[in-house]
């Protein structure tokens, strides 16, 4: 639990004025032409944290591609005391798919991958899925868009920590195994259509997923608080993982080896730099325009059923008839979020260090910058 006192004091800072054009330091930077939205995104955001005993996360905003607010709230480390800064470095757990998605993409548009090849292409030895006393093979659209009848992980298969415990070889987790559905016939996210992603990634290039992430997505798009999570290894930045334990106590999180899902899983980052990964799609020159239209396009499933997502992104419908596009990440230690609204012009991501069911609440967050968009569209609209 957070003591009264820090509570206290998280308040106070929340709620003293901003002041100046912009303000940037480790721990805050806000453009004073939203100060006002500032201010009440901050108050909000604390109020969740204390609400639900979250010991630290980072928040960010941007608007027409240019972050307006980021900053980080709470305790990195409840023993030492460490702040939260804007360069902490989070565990995003689902949100990891949204990179390996766009990674597929650019491999795509430069022939390494074919998104209707099978994984066989790639994995020779791999066995066909068995479906009601059929054998199917898998394509590779179908995995980045969790239509292939994978199973999910069971709990079991999720906390295992072995050392050296590769993506590939956590494929014999369920490659013998019956398929849950005929491939292409709905959506059922599993962590495991991007593992197995991952790895044919892996066979098309040779080379490993962290070298691959790091040369497509993390050096094109200059995410310098982004990388595979490996525990054996001192990560700069990288915050504590906490749990709650049985009588509802913030306790330190039970050990987990990320690596072997890295591809859906198992990616360390923070708000900051998912919202540049958010502002890459929407306008950086980085991503061919075909990319960034082929990443919110859903694909059509065999069965009568609409599709809800697009390569790993869901898509979500605005009241004014327009799409907004998001996810929701959580695993042992750390939530995520990410949302853009392209009408709007906005991004908005989160991050927080705690194990919990309970999402950051973007849409409430988001509303004082919403508000502010409709009310100037609606006075040029006047002054015509």
């Amino acid at each position: 639990m957070m003591k009264p006192g820090y509570q206290s004091v998280l308040l106070i800072v929340v709620l003293l004025s901003l002041s100046g054009c912009e303000r940037k330091t480790n721990n805050i930077l806000y453009d004073a032409k939203y100060k006002n939205e500032i201010k009440k995104v901050r108050e909000d955001l604390s109020t969740y944290l204390m609400l639900n005993n979250i010991p630290g996360a980072s928040l960010a905003i941007s608007k027409e591609g240019k972050i307006i607010y980021s900053e980080g709230m709470g305790l990195a480390s409840k023993d030492l005391e460490v702040p939260v800064t804007r360069e902490t470095k989070f565990r995003i757990g689902e949100l990891s798919e949204l990179f390996t998605a766009l990674m597929y993409q650019m491999m795509v548009e430069n022939g390494t991958l074919h998104p209707d090849s099978t994984v066989q292409h790639y994995i020779p030895d791999y066995p066909l899925a068995g479906f009601k006393q059929t054998l199917n093979k898998i394509t590779l659209s179908q995995l980045v868009n969790h239509s292939s009848g994978i199973r999910e992980p069971s709990d079991n298969e999720l906390i295992n920590n072995g050392v050296n415990f590769t993506i590939e070889k956590s494929l014999d987790n369920f490659k013998n195994d019956q398929l849950q559905s005929l491939p292409g016939w709905f959506e059922a996210p599993s962590a495991y259509n991007y593992n197995l992603l991952g790895v044919v990634m892996e066979k098309a290039t040779g080379k490993h997923f962290p070298d691959l992430l790091k040369s497509y997505i993390i050096d094109t798009l200059k995410l310098s608080h982004t990388e595979i999570d490996n525990p054996f290894r001192t990560v700069s930045g990288r915050t504590n993982f906490f749990d709650i334990n049985l009588v509802a106590q913030i306790v330190n999180a039970t050990f987990r080896d990320m690596r072997f899902r890295a591809p859906s899983e198992g990616i360390l980052s923070n708000a900051e730099d998912l919202v540049k990964l958010g502002n890459a799609i929407l306008y950086s020159e980085n991503i061919s325009e075909n990319i960034k239209s082929m990443l919110f396009k859903p694909i059509a499933l065999l069965g009568d059923f609409p599709p809800t997502m697009a390569n790993g992104w869901v898509i979500l419908k605005t009241t004014e008839g327009g799409f907004m596009y998001g996810r929701v990440g959580g695993v042992t230690g750390g939530g995520s979020v990410l949302l853009i609204i392209p009408d709007k012009k906005l991004v908005i991501a989160g991050t927080t260090n705690l194990t919990s069911n309970d999402e950051i609440p973007v849409f409430k967050l988001i509303e004082p910058f919403l508000a502010n968009s409709d009310s100037k569209i609606q006075k040029k609209e006047a002054e015509k």
